[in-house]
């Protein structure tokens, strides 16, 4: 596969590095794996090689139940032409066990990369600093960064210039909104994030592109996309009641929709409950991109994998 003089160049500045959080990159590094994600899904609907992991290996724990990011880290290795190992996190009990940096010294010997889907972001942030390969942080309590490069790869393909874009986040201040305000703040993306009291992500500073309100309807005055994610996030199964009475009102609906633009489409990044986050018409509809968020999972954590490992060459 023949890349770009651009990209083959700029790959030195990401090989070997981890991929925690969205904020750990400039504009131009997040810039750089959305242009190689369009590249690399190009190739694959043409039907192109494009090897550029021969020989690597990527190690997968998963402290959580997945679907959609073992699944697309996996077969997205295999299309690269490396290969995937899931390392079952019950049968090593890292912490547990046996200590994480020892784990993540003893796979650093054996793997090109780790990828993550870890209970406690503090796990990940351990596992890197004993780790002498990469880490791809692939969901924590804190940051969901994987997810953020395939929503705003989606924004990009359905509206073009992210500029010009408005985001309207419905919901719960959790690991998802978080790490789509870091890449918002990153490419100076308007985004509104919409959540009732008490119920705010995380903020480090002030931001410059994003607002926080408690109105839905507001937030959703001219947006593009209406996003939303679950109120009850795995692990957070006891505080189901108790949210279910805060979030009254914040359900996504042909009223929040109508306060949007025309052309608005409606994201989630699943999986969903309808009549509960969403109306299940909003969700079916032919403004849900929902699916094609999904598959684009595949092709930014592509070109994730391919800076992160090495893969580039020129």
């Amino acid at each position: 596969m023949s890349m770009p003089e651009k990209l083959s160049l700029e790959s030195a500045s990401f090989v070997g590095r981890d991929f925690l959080e969205i904020s750990h990159f400039t504009p131009s590094e997040i810039e750089t794996i959305l242009s190689l994600a369009h590249e690399l899904k190009g190739c694959l609907k043409a039907g192109e090689s494009h090897k550029l992991l021969e020989g690597k290996t990527l190690a997968m724990i998963f402290e959580k139940p997945s679907s959609r990011t073992r699944i697309s880290f996996e077969v997205g290795t295999f299309q690269l032409g490396g290969s995937a190992i899931n390392v079952n996190a019950a049968e090593i009990k890292m912490g547990e066990r046996e200590s994480i940096a020892d784990v993540a010294r003893t796979l650093s010997r054996y793997v090109d990369g780790v990828m993550i889907r870890a209970l406690y972001h503090w796990t990940l942030e351990e596992f890197a600093l004993a780790a002498t390969v990469p880490l791809i942080n692939g969901l924590s309590d804190h940051h969901h960064p994987c997810q953020a490069l395939a929503d705003i790869f989606t924004v990009q393909e359905r509206k073009g210039d992210l500029k010009k874009v408005k985001i309207c986040y419905v919901g719960d201040g959790n690991n998802v909104c978080n790490s789509l305000i870091q890449i918002c703040e990153l490419l100076g993306i308007r985004l509104s994030v919409a959540t009732p009291p008490g119920h705010q992500p995380l903020l480090r500073k002030e931001p410059k592109y994003t607002e926080l309100l408690n109105d839905p309807i507001e937030g959703c005055r001219d947006a593009d996309v209406i996003y939303t994610d679950v109120w009850i996030s795995m692990g957070q199964e006891e505080a189901g009641s108790r949210k279910m009475v805060d979030f009254e009102g914040y359900m996504v609906d042909k009223k929040m929709f109508t306060a949007a633009k025309s052309d608005a489409i409606f994201m989630h990044c699943l999986p969903a409950h309808r009549g509960v986050e969403v109306e299940q018409a909003i969700f079916d509809s032919s403004r849900s991109v929902v699916f094609d968020q999904a598959e684009n999972r595949l092709h930014t954590q592509k070109a994730v994998l391919a800076l992160l490992l090495g893969g580039l060459r020129r």
